[in-house]
């Protein structure tokens, strides 16, 4: 099915603050980042299991992971003005929401596109953090383009 009525409104006067600062994209987005994020970390927690266990994790992905993304990413002008980092969060969880619902990525491609950038030892909290926030700094990177096509 085709989601785009859902931002018809902001393709007819598209700005970058308009889409990363849309309170509904945004907890769209809030669920399409947490079940990929979610899927993606249990991927890589399975293919790096040394006993062959399968591992399943439902976190959620912490603001502070998705806020300094969107700084590494050189995307703040997405975001309002004088933002803190739940702001920023919500920017991305904006900005994702966006161009899955205009179907230039797929749940799926975002799932392989972080489950292929996840490194290091995602059980221990500093570093998944790190290799966390470098990932999604990697996927805002590649949406950019995708936000300026009509």
């Amino acid at each position: 099915m085709d989601y785009e009525f859902l931002i018809r409104d902001l393709n007819i006067n598209k700005s970058q603050k308009a889409i990363g600062t849309d309170k509904g994209l945004a907890k769209i987005g809030d669920g399409i980042v947490n079940l990929a994020y979610s899927i993606a970390k249990s991927i890589v927690l399975t293919r790096n299991n040394i006993n062959n266990n399968v591992s399943r994790t439902g976190l959620k992905v912490s603001k502070k992971i998705l806020a300094n993304s969107l700084k590494n990413a050189n995307m703040k002008d997405f975001a309002k003005t004088r933002a803190d980092a739940h702001d920023l969060a919500d920017t991305v969880e904006a900005l994702v929401a966006y161009v899955w619902l205009k179907n230039q990525i797929s749940l799926h491609d975002i799932i392989e596109f972080l489950s292929s950038n996840l490194t290091g030892n995602l059980t221990i909290r500093s570093e998944e953090i790190i290799n966390a926030t470098e990932a999604f700094t990697k996927l805002l990177i590649k949406i950019k383009p995708l936000l300026y096509q009509t």
